[in-house]
């Protein structure tokens, strides 16, 4: 399910955001914020999407959100392209677990 409001769940909501707009080894620091996010991918939806330039957002930092605006140019809506790749994969959680239950 894709969260529209998920600046309010974000992980680092409480958290100082000069933290999260740091460079060097200390975005790796930053990124660990990210790592139990239940919004990392609306997130870095809309990073990409928005073609925000500076910080840690949905667990990428601008360095890694560059490159994969170049690896993927083709792509005209990353929440589109990231919401059906989320709703496929908890189907299959789903799925998965459904099947675990009946053996």
């Amino acid at each position: 399910m894709w969260i529209t409001d998920w600046t309010a769940r974000a992980a680092c909501r409480n958290a100082d955001p000069d933290a999260l707009f740091v460079q060097g080894a200390a975005q790796n620091r930053a990124k660990l914020i990210c790592r139990g996010c239940p919004v990392r991918t609306e997130c870095l939806a809309d990073a990409l999407d928005n073609r925000i330039e500076f910080g840690v957002w949905g667990g990428m930092t601008e360095r890694e959100r560059r490159a994969l605006l170049r690896r993927r140019p083709d792509v005209r809506s990353w929440r589109e392209l990231l919401e059906t790749a989320k709703d496929e994969y908890e189907r299959s959680v789903e799925t998965d677990e459904e099947e675990l239950v009946a053996s």
